[in-house]
């Protein structure tokens, strides 16, 4: 299916993300990892002046929301974005 062919978000989800996209940190990791498709949380704390947890935290609202995915590889945590509901996220805003 492709991005256009999917639903719209429901009000509490699109709410969600705009939450989530609410702070400028935020908004840069999710740039950051459109840009290389693919990060772990050391490289995303590298480029944020700030310090680890607060990368942590970030990331877990951006992963609640649904923007973000996250996999456990060793030791560590590799995030990336979810092309399908950022498509829907970009989808439902254009409709607003």
């Amino acid at each position: 299916m492709k991005p256009n062919d999917e639903a719209p978000l429901n009000v509490d989800a699109l709410a969600g993300i705009c939450k989530a996209l609410g702070h400028p940190a935020r908004v840069q990791i999710v740039e950051h990892l459109k840009a290389i498709d693919r990060c772990i949380c050391g490289e995303i704390v590298e480029i944020l002046p700030l310090a680890q947890s607060t990368v942590s935290q970030h990331l877990k609202q951006l992963k609640a929301a649904g923007l973000v995915k996250g996999e456990v590889e060793g030791p560590r945590t590799c995030y990336c974005l979810d092309p399908e509901m950022l498509a829907r996220f970009k989808q439902t805003v254009a409709q607003l």
